[in-house]
């Protein structure tokens, strides 16, 4: 690197303003958050995603920490009713909001159907990618009573309904989780089952 070069570069590191932005960045702030129906403010750093909130912040640990880059759903929770990746979701834009995790997903002490289902159609086998496959597919039969449609639906010109809800549309619907053991056919047995009753 030329003499000139490195002078140019040192001088940009060291300005007022990029030590001003470091601070900035390092500075929290309070996130307020409704997480399985329980209330929550919570100090976080500006980049801090809701991944880490939920497992370093409120200790449910439920929600895995896989790919952290937004391609194997292992992350996936509800905010708001609707599935999304957590770990490429900024905790400080979810101000206000509620959020499900796995832990959230039964009532009573009772496991939720889908996770009754997964155990009964052996859904899973070292079991990481499953909190995330259980929260997708919950949020994908309730898509499919909304009446959205998928890649998959032949005729999108026409209502969907819950019967129309075929192996085909539930692997569609379950693309973005990723399963390393390949349990793929019995994560739709699990699905279809509860989607039927």
């Amino acid at each position: 690197m030329s003499d000139m070069m490195k002078r140019d570069v040192t001088d940009r590191a060291s300005t007022p303003s990029d030590v001003a932005g470091a601070e900035a960045r390092n500075e929290l702030i309070p996130v307020n958050l409704t997480v399985n129906s329980k209330a929550h403010t919570i100090m976080v750093e500006p980049r801090m995603t809701l991944l880490d909130v939920l497992r370093e912040e409120l200790a449910l640990n439920g929600t895995k920490e896989s790919c952290d880059r937004g391609e194997c759903g292992a992350c996936t929770v509800h905010v708001e009713g609707r599935r999304i990746l957590s770990c490429m979701a900024l905790a400080a834009m979810q101000e206000g909001k509620h959020v499900t995790t796995i832990e959230g997903l039964g009532r009573d002490g009772k496991l939720h159907p889908l996770q009754a289902a997964f155990i009964e159609h052996d859904g899973f086998q070292c079991g990481f990618c499953t909190s995330g496959q259980i929260m997708s597919g919950v949020a994908m039969i309730e898509e499919a009573k909304a009446g959205r449609p998928s890649a998959a639906t032949g005729d999108v010109r026409r209502p969907f309904t819950l019967a129309d809800l075929s192996r085909a549309e539930i692997q569609e619907r379950m693309s973005g989780n990723l399963c390393r053991c390949a349990c793929y056919p019995n994560i739709v047995d699990a699905i279809d089952a509860v989607a039927r009753s």
